[in-house]
């Protein structure tokens, strides 16, 4: 016969761990902030708007887990590299890191500023490069990196190139950066959603003017963050160097 399984109570996912959340003031971020924290996991709210980055931790509070705020522009270096010292500071490590913070334009290139392609590019890509550069050799063995890509880095449309380019390059990233990472057993992923129930999505100038039409189902943050944790997650151990799509389906209709 077989044992009959354990009915004893199992330890959250992430009791212990700290976990690093870029753009956790909202959307996306916000919920997995409160998914991690819900877990076990002591969260860094890094976020450029400090009210919203502020609002998430209160949340977290109220709910009885353990959160700090983090002001960060994900463009700069110097915001980055105190973002991983505040988690170091606070609680002498970091296992979970999640680089959600984004920003996209709606202009077709020959009409783009060069400075805002740089941005885009700055908040969405070299944010990711500056926060597995400054906070994996910080990481113990076992610890993971979700990326949040897009849809859009497999299926986009006119006028928001720079940040499908971004996302493309995010998965580009993610697939060399996991192995660099096999040697230190740190785990590198992406997740990429479709439509979103964010603000994001809905102050999208395309989606008010009826120019990007939102077929099929729209998620909501915590659908993604669901996703996020698995994949940060020892459940996730064997998922490393791919993109996880949830959308949805959209992909299937577009």
């Amino acid at each position: 016969m077989h044992p009959m399984p354990s009915t004893a109570a199992t330890q959250p996912r992430f009791a212990g761990k700290v976990c690093i959340v870029t753009g956790g003031g909202s959307g996306i971020g916000r919920a997995t902030c409160q998914r991690l924290a819900r877990e076990g996991g002591r969260v860094v709210v890094a976020d450029l708007n400090e009210d919203h980055g502020h609002e998430t931790v209160q949340l977290i509070a109220k709910e009885g887990g353990q959160a700090i705020f983090t002001r960060c522009d994900v463009s700069k270096s110097a915001d980055v590299q105190a973002a991983v010292k505040a988690a170091l500071d606070t609680w002498g490590r970091v296992d979970v890191l999640v680089n959600d913070a984004a920003t996209m334009t709606f202009t077709k290139i020959v009409d783009l500023d060069e400075q805002d392609w740089d941005r885009v590019l700055a908040v969405n890509l070299k944010s990711v490069f500056l926060f597995c550069k400054y906070a994996v050799p910080h990481m113990p063995p076992g610890s993971a990196v979700v990326n949040v890509s897009s849809v859009h880095a497999h299926e986009t449309e006119a006028l928001v190139a720079p940040y499908a380019a971004s996302k493309g390059g995010m998965e580009a990233f993610t697939r060399a950066f996991a192995l660099e990472c096999e040697e230190v057993k740190v785990r590198v992923n992406c997740v990429a959603p479709g439509a979103v129930d964010t603000p994001m999505l809905w102050n999208n100038p395309l989606v008010k003017s009826g120019q990007e039409k939102i077929s099929g189902a729209v998620g909501q943050p915590e659908d993604i963050a669901a996703v996020i944790a698995f994949l940060a997650s020892d459940e996730g151990r064997f998922v490393n160097g791919t993109s996880v799509v949830a959308d949805g389906a959209r992909l299937d209709i577009l």
